[in-house]
């Protein structure tokens, strides 16, 4: 044989076997459309799920509330990247407008305890959530699942806190100094709120407030909802908690600075109104953009929102009807997620499911839900739809609950949208449609799956007692 055709037969075997690999670990794949219910990751995190819902014992007759909180600052060194908008190209921040923390508040009818944790971060990735779930463990008898994670989701937070390709794209060059500082950061505030437990008394309620929020995917509803929660010790000392669906983004990708941004001039407004601590949990963002007040420039755009919001608390709060017994109940788990399917150019092909794991992410979740007494917090891993949010609040309020409803939950699964929107992966000019194709990572069914789970989880914590 010749020589030419010796090299001809080795270059087409070369191309065929580099075209099979770039399909094997890249794609394109066909896509799948397989109901979950059959499926082994729901089979096995229904059967994780039963399990621990066996050590949840609901009280009938719970003791004297008990609560306290915590804060610990994680603002980074300056010229740290900031996490959220890509279009930054980890480019070093360059100042302070304001500090961010990490707040935690504990709260215990006696028997048992549940922490709610709140974050100035874009989200609590897995590398910052399992060593704090660990260190907690060994400095308290908290457990994984009476820690409830939650982001305000600023994009102007700290960056550079976990590896992988993903992640360097949207958080910044990875910086393996900012993962211990943000760990030992969240579990000061976590054992803090924890030792900080007094006799207390709750109150809370919910504020209707669709003049500060906007769905940007779709002509579509919103989640309106601002959540409040007060809590007040025998010494006078209070804590307030809130809760809000639009994605904090009023300040854009030019900006160069740490801030909370609305959260944070929300948390700010209520502290200096009245010398408490406010701590901001991160609601249901996606498709959720801010309908912020005009002023002179984006930063006064942020405060100008976060004292409105704060104001409607204040107002909400005047005269609070408190309780000072309410059973308290928790339960978290791990998650096994649906098969990768990123679907960025067309409905019918998909990534290779290995592609996953070339891009740095996981095939897990985390999910927490907490009950006390009938207010219920639940989280997902992931941009969580305020319009899913929406219907699981009707869900709970059928059983006569106040579910306040959070994504960013310690792990990350991309947007979780409305699943009758799975295949509605174009914008009105024809370009691949962020929510519902670029960033939704996990399958056509991901809101029946999870809000199968949540509905599970939210039963296992049994109904509020009539005693508290």
């Amino acid at each position: 044989m010749r020589l030419w055709k010796k090299i001809l037969i080795g270059f087409v075997a070369f191309m065929v076997l580099l075209a099979g690999l770039f399909v094997v670990f890249i794609g394109p794949w066909p896509t799948y459309s397989a109901g979950f219910e059959g499926a082994g990751y729901f089979k096995n995190t229904m059967a994780r799920l039963d399990q621990a819902a066996q050590s949840v014992k609901p009280q009938d007759n719970p003791g004297p509330l008990k609560v306290g909180w915590g804060t610990a600052l994680i603002t980074p060194p300056i010229g740290t990247p900031l996490a959220g908008y890509s279009a930054r190209m980890s480019k070093p921040s360059t100042g302070v407008n304001d500090e961010l923390h990490v707040k935690a508040i504990a709260i215990s009818d006696g028997t048992d305890t549940a922490v709610l944790i709140g974050a100035d971060m874009l989200l609590i990735p897995p590398n910052i959530a399992e060593p704090v779930r660990e260190q907690v463990a060994r400095e308290t008898p908290l457990k994984a699942g009476n820690l409830f994670f939650t982001a305000s989701h600023t994009h102007d937070g700290v960056g550079a806190f976990a590896p992988g390709l993903v992640a360097e794209f949207s958080f910044g060059k990875y910086n393996p100094a900012i993962p211990p500082m943000l760990i030992s950061a969240f579990t000061k505030a976590i054992v803090e709120a924890y030792n900080a437990m007094e006799p207390a008394k709750l109150a809370h309620g919910a504020i209707d407030a669709p003049q500060f929020i906007r769905n940007r995917a779709r002509d579509a509803g919103v989640d309106p909802v601002l959540n409040w929660l007060l809590a007040e010790k025998a010494n006078g000392k209070r804590c307030f908690v809130t809760r809000y669906s639009a994605h904090p983004t009023i300040l854009d990708d030019d900006n160069m600075l740490f801030s909370a941004e609305y959260p944070g001039y929300l948390q700010s407004a209520i502290e200096k109104a009245t010398g408490a601590t406010a701590i901001f949990l991160g609601g249901a963002v996606g498709s959720m953009s801010p309908r912020a007040p005009e002023a002179a420039d984006p930063i006064g755009r942020c405060e100008a929102m976060g004292q409105g919001l704060a104001q409607l608390v204040l107002e909400a709060a005047q005269n609070p009807v408190f309780v000072e017994r309410a059973d308290v109940a928790s339960i978290g788990i791990p998650i096994d997620l649906p098969p990768f399917q990123m679907r960025p150019l067309s409905t019918k092909w998909r990534l290779s499911p290995l592609a996953r794991r070339l891009v740095g992410l996981r095939a897990t979740g985390w999910m927490t839900a907490v009950r006390v007494g009938n207010i219920v917090f639940v989280n997902a891993p992931g941009d969580f739809s305020g319009e899913i949010a929406v219907t699981w609040r009707q869900m709970a309020a059928n059983k006569g609950l106040d579910l306040w409803a959070s994504g960013f939950s310690g792990e990350y699964a991309g947007y979780i949208s409305p699943d009758r929107y799975y295949l509605d992966v174009r914008d009105k000019r024809g370009n691949p449609q962020y929510e519902t194709a670029i960033m939704s990572w996990f399958g056509p069914h991901l809101e029946g799956y999870l809000t199968t789970l949540m509905a599970r989880m939210v039963d296992s914590l049994g109904k509020p007692s009539s005693k508290g």
